[in-house]
């Protein structure tokens, strides 16, 4: 089964950036959605992006405009390029597929935005 890992995670100032990836243990080419999601503390999972095989991307409204997800099925990782980052971008997160109901959830990564 295919297994995720997460990182590039951090803490960084309101307005800075980070790219955070995804790394698949096996071939992401017939998954044919994966999204990044996040979790703030006291907060249910939510899913912020999602990007479709071919290129379509989606984006939760608290986000949009601010993140970019990417794929590279030759690598096998999905990336989340966030830019403005605002204090309430600050939760763990974590990459699966769309819905995310076949594989398991990794270990996830830590942003934090404070200043």
């Amino acid at each position: 089964q295919v297994q995720f890992v997460e990182s590039g995670g951090g803490l960084v100032q309101p307005g800075g950036s980070l790219r955070l990836s995804c790394a698949a243990s096996g071939s992401i080419f017939n998954i044919y959605i994966m999204g990044w999601y996040r979790q703030a503390p006291g907060k249910e999972r939510e899913l912020v992006a999602r990007s479709i095989s071919g290129g379509i991307t989606y984006y939760a409204d608290s986000v949009k405009g601010r993140f970019t997800i990417s794929r590279d099925n030759a690598k096998n990782t999905v990336y989340l390029q966030m830019n403005s980052l605002k204090p309430e971008d600050t939760a763990v997160y974590y990459c699966n597929a769309v819905p995310a109901r076949t594989f398991n959830w990794g270990q996830g990564t830590q942003v934090t935005v404070s200043s």
